[in-house]
């Protein structure tokens, strides 16, 4: 099979991480987040609220609901911290897209499985001191409620002692649904909401999924405020 037609293989963790680490990769970043909020925000008549939630220094992970491609992109105009990010695997086949992924912060995990490994890079990201994001929902979901919180965040915030922050984000489903290729100029709203902290010491399953529980109504909150910003819009 030739180089063309051959299948292509997702790109390591390892290498992700090594992209991410490199100074025009860190400058890129900076120059798409200000075009994010020069651009986008404006565009999208965005509102963002409590922005003085995100810790300035120290591991904090950041976990939004998920209703569109643009949920990641829009929070990183909230903040001059780099965001780290798990990434779908997919994203990180072709060499253009996954070099952007990797230079976004992002690294490759594997959907529907366990990835330890993920997890482990999760984790020690957080240990450097890193923002990472979090969908505690998951996949991308439909509609004004929270759905179930998974415990991967919750174990995280166990074993690294980073505070979680809910973030609720409104209007970016009508936005950017799913198969859109251009954004919609619809009103959207961001809205953090306060640290979350996880108990200390070594937690059990019915302790995580408890405390992610509490995200979830705590993002729930968030949500429902970045709603009311944008129906009083």
């Amino acid at each position: 099979m030739s180089e063309g037609t051959a299948t292509r293989e997702a790109k390591s963790m390892e290498w992700a991480l090594e992209v991410g680490l490199q100074r025009r990769s860190k400058a890129f970043y900076c120059v798409i987040r200000v075009l994010i909020r020069t651009l986008l925000w404006r565009w999208l008549r965005l509102q963002a609220r409590g922005g003085e939630n995100i810790p300035v220094t120290g591991p904090v992970i950041v976990a939004p609901v998920h209703r569109s491609n643009l949920d990641a992109p829009l929070f990183s105009g909230c903040t001059t911290r780099r965001l780290r990010a798990l990434g779908k695997e997919s994203l990180f086949v072709h060499p253009v897209s996954a070099w952007v992924c990797a230079a976004l912060g992002s690294i490759p995990l594997r959907r529907g499985e366990a990835d330890r490994d993920a997890m482990r890079s999760a984790r020690a990201m957080l240990n450097s001191g890193a923002m990472v994001l979090v969908f505690p929902e998951g996949t991308r979901q439909s509609g004004n409620q929270v759905t179930g919180v998974f415990d991967g965040m919750s174990y995280l915030a166990s074993k690294t002692g980073a505070p979680i922050v809910p973030v609720g984000i409104a209007g970016t489903e009508a936005a950017l649904p799913a198969g859109a290729k251009f954004p919609s100029r619809v009103r959207v709203a961001i809205v953090v909401g306060e640290p979350i902290w996880a108990p200390e010491g070594r937690m059990s399953r019915p302790a995580l999924a408890a405390l992610s529980a509490h995200v979830g109504t705590r993002l729930q909150e968030a949500f429902d405020e970045a709603q009311a910003l944008i129906n009083r819009a």
